[in-house]
């Protein structure tokens, strides 16, 4: 958390924050902490401990993967969540659960690997296109 110290006092109402992979993990224990909500918080790939797990033990390392749901919840006004049915390092469970917490639909994209260009995933259109929705609200 020390990483996002410089910039908490930039984090207001206005704010949206997409996390990736662990930066997903990471952006869920930041909004435990923040006293007030974001506007969006985007998760996309993001292992919250539902096995399998490519690198399990690291990564249970780096945010343990115990979550305090009511928090987050509260914590943005808006929460969107992506996932890939072929994703080689976090599976499909993690991305259904994390939707089911946040109480919102998983936005499935098939064969879309971890969303990265190794995966051959180089732009993301819907994402831009919720962005720009959410930018107009």
């Amino acid at each position: 958390m020390k990483i996002i110290e410089p910039y908490k006092k930039n984090i207001n109402s206005d704010t949206i924050i997409i996390g990736h992979s662990l930066g997903g993990a990471f952006l869920l224990k930041l909004l435990e902490l923040l006293k007030q909500p974001i506007k969006t918080a985007i998760f996309v790939g993001t292992p919250i401990g539902v096995k399998p797990i490519e690198n399990y033990e690291n990564d249970d390392r780096f945010c343990d993967f115990i979550f305090d749901w009511s928090k987050i919840k509260n914590k943005a006004k808006q929460f969107i969540v992506y996932h890939s049915d072929n994703d080689p390092y976090v599976s499909l469970g993690n991305g259904e659960r994390l939707a089911k917490e946040l109480g919102v639909e998983l936005t499935f994209i098939p064969n879309a690997g971890h969303f990265n260009a190794k995966a051959g995933f180089t732009e993301f259109d819907d994402l831009w296109q919720k962005l720009q929705l959410t930018l107009n609200n």
